[in-house]
C-alpha cells in the first residue's frame, strides 16, 4: 500500500570517534541524551522513531513541518547542550508501507543519503519540503544535487545550526 509521508534520518557526528576516545559509558551517556531528546520531541509533535540506528534515528510523519520541527528542535538542543553535533536529511513522498510498520521507496533513500552528505549541525531537505519549513529556520537554497540511485537531480536546502540561533 502506497502512503504520503515526510522521513528524516538523524545522525550524530564524530560518535565512533567519541567513543573510541571517552570509552562505551560516555558514549552510553550521550546515546541517552540523543534519545531522551528526541522521544519527548516526537512525542509532542506527533512524529514516529521509526527505527533507532545506533547513534541516530529514522523519523517519519503525515505532517512535514512537523518533521522537520521535530528534527531541527532536536538538533538545536543538542547543539546547545549536547557533546556532539546531530545532522540530517529530510525527504517526502509516496512509499511503501510494508508490513504495516516499514517503509520502502525513494523518499526514505533520499532522506537517508542526505543525511549522509549533510554536515555537523545541518538539515538537508529536499525542496518538495520547503513550503513546510518555519520561516525562522532560515532554509538556504543549494540548489540541485545528484542522489544516488535516484534518477532525477533532486533540489535541496539547507537548515544550518547557525541560523536557527
Amino acid at each position: 500500500m502506497r502512503v504520503q509521508r515526510t522521513f528524516a534520518f538523524l545522525d550524530l557526528c564524530g560518535f565512533t570517534a567519541f567513543t573510541d576516545e571517552y570509552g562505551d559509558a560516555q558514549a552510553v551517556t550521550v546515546l541517552g541524551q540523543l534519545r531522551a531528546v528526541l522521544r519527548a520531541q516526537a512525542e509532542n509533535g506527533g512524529v514516529r522513531v521509526t527505527k533507532w540506528l545506533g547513534d541516530g534515528a529514522m523519523l517519519s510523519g503525515v505532517d512535514a513541518e512537523s518533521v522537520v520541527a521535530c528534527a531541527a528542535e532536536v538538533r538545536d538542543r543538542l547543539h546547545r547542550d549536547g557533546r556532539l553535533a546531530l545532522r540530517g536529511g529530510i525527504c517526502e513522498g509516496q512509499v511503501i508501507m510494508f508490513e504495516g510498520d516499514d517503509y520502502i521507496g525513494a523518499a526514505v533513500n533520499v532522506a537517508a543519503r542526505l543525511c549522509a552528505r549533510a554536515a555537523p549541525g545541518q538539515l538537508l531537505v529536499t525542496g518538495g519540503v520547503a513550503s513546510s519549513i518555519p520561516a525562522h529556520l532560515a532554509p538556504v537554497p543549494l540548489g540541485e544535487l545528484t542522489i544516488e540511485g535516484i534518477s532525477q537531480v533532486v533540489d535541496v536546502l539547507a537548515l544550518d545550526a547557525t541560523a536557527a540561533e
